[in-house]
């Protein structure tokens, strides 16, 4: 409710004491409840916010297909907001003050290391129908490098257990078919059974579903994560890092840009090849950390 009110204050300051014009504000306000849901998904407020996590929210829009001029008139939106928040002293600093936007878009997004990943998939507790669930979701994310919105709008059918694939449609409702694990399969197996106790007499076209017989959402499967990662000792995990780990894996052990792209649903392989700089910081890190002459 407060990012509401934040956002509503600002709005009306642009109104009232700017005059700037109703299509002007209207657009900022789309931009500001693009972040504002974004902020409810980490569990966090408007002014809670520091410049790595409005970076790390360029990162995401940026990989998820968004134009750079929409991205820039974003950054431009709330860089005006922060400034507001920090003249009314509402908030004590102004997250955007070293935000250059094009270099954060660029930056390269976060991933997880092998370690981290394991103990995140191996965080839920298998001896309740939830536990099954939630390691079944982990489990899939990170082996299919789904997004949360296709995951969320997966069918029962959309798995198949036999030849090891998952049917999603991403953005604009393209359909692709990507290779899953037998670690993943095996738990969604497991979940299964699990899956008809949680919907009791009830029924969903969904594959995941909650204790109220409801497909899971995608604001459910953030808190999710986020509870899970706390109890691996991740300070910050989105489900998107699980995407970007996914990714950089397959590169690391050898995979092709073009397949990889196959398997993400980019609809550009420029967008994909930011994958090729995370793996080769990941190798320079290792140089630098282990090399005794490094």
């Amino acid at each position: 409710m407060r990012n509401e009110g934040l956002i509503a204050e600002y709005l009306r300051y642009l109104r009232v004491e700017k005059g700037l014009a109703q299509n002007t504000i209207a657009a900022y306000e789309a931009d500001l409840k693009t972040l504002a849901e974004r902020v409810e998904r980490m569990q966090r407020d408007l002014v809670s916010l520091d410049r790595q996590d409005l970076v790390g929210i360029l990162g995401e829009l940026r990989e998820e297909g968004l134009e750079d001029s929409t991205i820039s008139r974003f950054t431009s939106s709330i860089r005006g907001f922060y400034r507001y928040l920090s003249a009314e002293e509402i908030s004590r600093k102004d997250p955007t003050a070293f935000l250059e936007a094009r270099r954060s878009w660029q930056t390269l997004p976060r991933v997880l290391s092998g370690e981290e990943t394991e103990r995140l998939i191996s965080a839920p507790d298998l001896s309740t129908d939830e536990g099954l669930r939630d390691r079944a979701v982990l489990e899939l994310l990170y082996a299919s490098g789904l997004r949360v919105s296709e995951l969320v709008g997966l069918r029962l059918e959309d798995v198949d257990l036999e030849r090891g694939t998952v049917d999603c449609y991403g953005k604009g409702s393209k359909h692709r078919r990507t290779p899953v694990g037998r670690s993943a399969l095996e738990y969604v197996k497991l979940y299964l059974p699990a899956r008809q106790r949680l919907l009791g007499d009830g029924s969903s076209a969904r594959l995941f579903v909650g204790a109220k017989r409801q497909a899971l959402s995608r604001q459910q499967i953030w808190r999710m994560i986020k509870v899970y990662g706390r109890a691996a000792g991740i300070d910050y995990v989105t489900p998107h890092m699980l995407r970007h780990s996914f990714a950089t894996a397959l590169l690391e052990h050898g995979a092709d840009l073009r397949s990889v792209q196959l398997m993400l649903g980019h609809s550009n392989i420029s967008t994909t090849q930011i994958y090729t700089h995370v793996s080769k910081r990941r190798l320079v890190d290792s140089y630098r950390k282990f090399h005794p002459r490094s």
